[in-house]
């Protein structure tokens, strides 16, 4: 009899301990995977577009676009801080489904804790404070006219690009400040904001293929009626433009000529032509496109930190270029990390055609 009891007790303990086993093994498979999950989660780059004011008033659209060409990828996680002072600028064509240009702003609102209040014009938010270290990149869907930041805001932003931050700079954000020395180094070139030859001279590749630093005395920025224009490589090597097509026709955009700046730490990525005719702005007759080939993309080494320019971007139909949208994602890339993984797709555009993806969300 003692002897069985011991047998029942020792098989007892033994499936306990089995059990024990099992469970265990489980609890850490099941840890494992969640950990995992984690990681893989986590690293994702963190991505903040910057809106809320900008003379362009599509931009409402065009925030919750770049968000979606981003998070397409896989490659980041995107969040919107759109300022408590809302402007939607005059500079705008028709959209389609939208009778009222202010109505972007109920089409693509954000869950976010901050009142918005639309103004008239631009107006001083002092409780602008986002946490920039918090992201690998911000993307800059502001423009001209923007309000001044904070100065503590300001410090924290030039710190934050100096230790290795990254930006994005978006059309009209090189509109933005002109009185901002740090902000002018990080975007290389610049378009009106009261910029002047005091700015920094144009810089533009001329007709033998040599960048020029003109210091002309004129007017800084100007650009035609929108038009298709070729975007021509000069950066072949560059990870942005690395396997990118020689030339290619960018879909109907503005064309920004005349920027100026210093262009510190500058690679000029891509240019186009501004043709005298095409080009000439309609609201001066006196002056012509410059004949040039302008400046549309570029990288920045600010610090450790690192700034992707594009030019282009006047309207949704511009976002909509497929060129665009592949740049437009491998600069935000290479400013977040230093290199670019994703390949180029196959509705590229070409010398002569255009390629377009529509954007209806």
């Amino acid at each position: 009899m003692l002897l069985l009891y011991v047998t029942k007790m020792y098989s007892m303990k033994l499936k306990i301990i089995l059990f024990f086993i099992v469970f265990t093994s489980i609890f850490l498979s099941c840890k494992t995977k969640e950990t995992k999950k984690q990681k893989q989660k986590s690293t994702k780059l963190k991505a903040l577009i910057i809106d809320g004011e900008n003379n362009h008033g599509i931009w409402p659209k065009t925030s919750f676009m770049m968000k979606d060409y981003l998070e397409e990828t896989g490659l980041f996680e995107v969040e919107i801080n759109r300022k408590a002072f809302v402007w939607i600028g005059p500079h705008y064509n028709p959209v389609d489904g939208v009778s009222n240009i202010n109505d972007l702003l109920k089409l693509y609102p954000l869950e976010d804790t901050i009142q918005h209040i639309q103004v008239d014009s631009t107006k001083y938010d002092p409780n602008f404070n986002p946490n920039f270290e918090n992201y690998d990149l911000i993307i800059s869907n502001l423009g001209w006219k923007s309000s001044k930041w904070p100065q503590k805001t300001k410090e924290n932003f030039e710190n934050y690009m100096k230790n290795g931050g990254g930006l994005v700079i978006i059309h009209a954000a090189n509109n933005a400040w002109g009185d901002w020395e740090a902000y002018n180094e990080m975007i290389g070139l610049g378009a009106w904001g009261g910029r002047d030859k005091n700015s920094g001279p144009y810089i533009y590749y001329d007709s033998h293929n040599h960048i020029v630093k003109d210091t002309t005395v004129g007017i800084c920025a100007s650009h035609g009626k929108q038009y298709e224009f070729q975007i021509k490589s000069r950066a072949p090597e560059h990870p942005i433009m690395k396997d990118l097509p020689k030339l290619w026709l960018h879909t109907k955009d503005e064309l920004y000529d005349r920027m100026r700046g210093h262009g510190k730490d500058m690679t000029i990525l891509a240019t186009a032509y501004s043709d005298e005719r095409n080009n000439a702005p309609p609201w001066d007759k006196n002056v012509k496109g410059t004949g040039r080939n302008e400046p549309i993309l570029m990288a920045i080494d600010y610090g450790k930190g690192r700034v992707f320019h594009s030019a282009l971007g006047h309207m949704d139909y511009s976002f909509e270029c497929v060129g665009f949208i592949t740049t437009f994602q491998r600069g935000a890339e290479w400013v977040a990390t230093g290199n670019v993984t994703q390949k180029i797709p196959k509705d590229f555009p070409a010398i002569k055609n255009t390629s377009s993806r529509k954007w209806n969300k």
